[in-house]
């Protein structure tokens, strides 16, 4: 039975607001050090540039990304600044998936999913690996049917080594990524969303890189009634063209991380201040925002004309 769900908000979001996610995969290095100079640890410099990016490139974006890797990495203040992070999102109602790649079994995997979706960590979306084989999804699964919480299942990603698993052809027939798609084909039928039409979208979508064009078009159609997350857009090559084609059927969420939070260091209006050692808060930001406002638009644009 259809139900509300994150996943359909951030489908609306995206559609009637931007179909944007800015990606808060966020390193103190990639802070100037006349910024981040100014703070206490590395986290508090973190957590003020994503509250800051947050105010005002928050406007171009359906959504926020938060890879919890780069906060795990700074220990216990990089948690507090990740937690943090996700409270600033969500009190703002904006939608937010917290980029953690869990899989495991049995009572582990209750464990992920009550850290991640209850308590200081709970957030909206989150991604997970299925190769652990599909069992591995159903305690996340449980907190979509009883909390509307939605789950990114890895299907397929951006980077090169994508090859070695998800394109291996399997005996009975097809590529593995192919079998996991099916799977997620069989879930969102169990949520009452099937081919017929794109008002509102099962709880659990698909990571579907944007770097290659080949495919883009084959996996829209194969998977139309799963919403997408899509990487690969920005510092990793993704073209707006495929990032556009992949929007189309039940939609997406296009995530650029480094393009916009690095944007700084492109910036030719910045570069003397930047050989100075001079920049600020307010410079790198306002990169950031320009960055932002300009991949909505490239979006925006090519896929109205498609």
């Amino acid at each position: 039975m259809k139900a509300e769900n994150e996943m359909s908000r951030l489908q609306s979001v995206c559609r009637e607001k931007s179909p944007l996610c800015i990606g808060l995969d966020t390193d103190v290095s990639y802070i100037p050090q006349s910024v981040a100079g100014k703070f206490s640890s590395p986290a508090e410099a973190v957590l003020a540039y994503n509250d800051a990016i947050i105010a005002s490139a928050g406007k171009y974006a359906g959504c926020f990304k938060v890879q919890i890797a780069y906060y795990e990495a700074m220990g216990l203040s990089g948690l507090e600044a990740y937690a943090k992070t996700l409270k600033t999102l969500r009190t703002a109602g904006i939608p937010v998936i917290s980029d953690i790649k869990r899989g495991d079994i049995a009572d582990t995997a209750k464990a992920y999913a009550r850290a991640h979706f209850s308590g200081d960590f709970e957030t909206d979306i989150i991604t997970i690996n299925p190769y652990m084989g599909f069992d591995t999804l159903e305690p996340f699964i449980e907190y979509s049917e009883k909390a509307g919480k939605g789950i990114f299942v890895l299907l397929r990603t951006s980077n090169p080594g994508m090859t070695d698993i998800e394109k291996q052809e399997l005996a009975s027939g097809g590529a593995v990524l192919d079998r996991v798609g099916q799977q997620l084909l069989k879930i969102a039928e169990r949520f009452g969303f099937g081919s017929e039409g794109y008002d509102g979208c099962s709880p659990v979508g698909a990571v579907v890189g944007c770097t290659e064009e080949s495919d883009a078009l084959q996996l829209r159609q194969t998977y139309s009634p799963i919403f997408f997350l899509i990487p690969g857009y920005g510092a990793q090559g993704g073209a707006a063209r495929v990032a556009a084609t992949l929007l189309t059927k039940a939609g997406g969420t296009v995530n650029s991380s480094r393009g916009i939070l690095c944007a700084w260091k492109k910036s030719e209006k910045l570069a003397e201040k930047k050989d100075a050692g001079l920049l600020t808060m307010d410079d790198i930001v306002g990169a950031a925002a320009e960055a932002a406002e300009k991949s909505m638009k490239d979006l925006k644009n090519t896929f109205n004309i498609l």
